[in-house]
């Protein structure tokens, strides 16, 4: 009797849906490469072909034109091993979801600051440097802006001082 372990599945060829699968995957990091901007594209060092293909279509507006775009990039990836490039991506997506979360972080202070007065006091505790008088006074500008429908100014500026207190980590 044979059994079927005989042969490892390295010695088969992969399968149309495995294809088309890894096809659809050097799609989606393409896709990515298109957003990105031209300083990262040169960090990432890509071969000259793949590098114009990137380029060519930022300029096709027709979708039908873009979808052949997509699937050439798609082969062009082919030819090279995406792990390092994957690797930047996902370096950069996860720089920018930590930048999100910082700038949220600064959004709820700056909300919790307008809604509640006892706010500000907790902040200046943990931030005995920070300019208390300044503070107050934007946040009372804030609420005026809003009452009488002006331009946000105090608003942002409460946000840029928020921002200097709390530095990026």
């Amino acid at each position: 009797m044979h059994h079927q372990d005989d042969h490892n599945e390295e010695d088969l060829p992969p399968s149309k849906t495995k294809v088309k699968k890894q096809m659809h995957d050097l799609q989606d990091i393409g896709a990515q490469l298109v957003a990105l901007n031209p300083g990262q594209l040169e960090e990432l060092d890509l071969p000259e072909r793949l590098r114009d293909a990137l380029g060519e279509m930022k300029r096709i507006h027709k979708f039908g034109a873009q979808k052949r775009q997509m699937q050439f990039i798609g082969r062009l990836m082919r030819e090279i091993d995406p792990a390092p490039i994957i690797a930047k991506l996902e370096t950069w997506s996860g720089k920018s979801r930590q930048h999100t979360a910082w700038l949220h972080q600064v959004e709820r202070w700056r909300d919790r600051l307008l809604e509640d007065e006892g706010a500000l006091t907790g902040l200046l505790a943990n931030h005995p440097d920070a300019d208390a008088q300044r503070l107050r006074a934007l946040i009372r500008n804030a609420h005026k802006e809003k009452e009488l429908g002006k331009p946000p100014k105090s608003y942002r500026e409460i946000f840029q001082v928020l921002r200097e207190m709390f530095p990026e980590s």
